[in-house]
């Protein structure tokens, strides 16, 4: 990366420097969307997520795997940011919609469903008609990872995808739900680099945590939440029920204003 910069050159697709060189340069979210779904900036995500849709589940071996990087899903004046981890191997890397094909994702759709947020339950495909009110869903990863463990490496290389994501986002934006723990720690240097005061220590993440990071002279005040990730462990074990996640998006819902069902 030094040697392009050093030349001149604009980072290509494979480059380690792609995600940080094009995404602040992105005027709209639907150019970062167009941008981000061509990066391959981190060779060992690509060649898993292009590994899972060759080797396909039984359950969907007719079905043609998206296998690209994930672009966040919602409208671009949405005043509700949701966080999580990064796309499942067959859900969203199969479908190419954000939490779209996988139990997680119909948790979540379920969630947001009854706080009046989504305008069904459920995220079968991404022709199924499913809209979003008010609210955009993101990760701090892009691209499906073994194991659904980023490394730290890729996160950071992904990071200025999020960022970029969040300043298009922020004229509108009041509150960012973070899901699970990796969110929250991805989420606090975005926030703080994008001119957020941070609290000191840092807030450590919970489900039901509530940090309120006030104005700025570069940012308007904005609440940051945390809830447990809607993953399959998570909620087969009962550690997060429906309720508990329906209440945290209840609340974002109404720090932002939105009318909640």
């Amino acid at each position: 990366m030094d040697a392009i910069r050093a030349a001149g050159q604009v980072p290509g697709p494979d480059d380690a420097g792609f995600p940080a060189h094009h995404a602040p340069r992105c005027a709209t979210l639907g150019e970062l969307d167009a941008r981000l779904t061509g990066c391959r900036a981190c060779p060992r995500l690509v060649a898993w997520r292009e590994e899972v849709a060759e080797v396909r589940r039984a359950a969907f071996q007719d079905q043609e795997y998206w296998a690209r990087p994930v672009p966040g899903f919602g409208p671009a004046d949405a005043s509700v940011a949701v966080v999580g981890l990064a796309p499942a191997a067959h859900g969203g890397n199969r479908t190419g919609r954000m939490f779209t094909g996988d139990d997680a994702g119909d948790f979540l759709f379920t969630a947001l469903h009854t706080v009046g947020l989504a305008s069904r339950p459920g995220s079968g495909h991404a022709g199924d008609g499913l809209s979003l009110r008010g609210v955009r869903l993101t990760s701090p990863v892009h691209c499906a990872p073994p194991a659904n463990k980023p490394t730290p490496g890729e996160r950071d290389t992904c990071r200025a995808w999020l960022a970029a994501e969040l300043d298009l986002l922020s004229p509108g934006l009041r509150v960012v739900v973070a899901l699970g723990g990796f969110g929250w720690q991805a989420l606090l240097p975005v926030l703080a680099d994008a001119g957020w005061d941070l609290p000191r220590p840092r807030p450590v993440f919970g489900h039901g945590a509530h940090v309120l990071l006030p104005a700025t002279a570069r940012r308007q005040e904005l609440r940051l939440l945390g809830a447990y990730h809607p993953s399959r462990r998570n909620t087969f074990t009962g550690r997060l029920t429906l309720p508990m996640l329906v209440g945290v998006l209840r609340e974002a819902a109404a720090l932002a204003g939105l009318p909640a069902g």
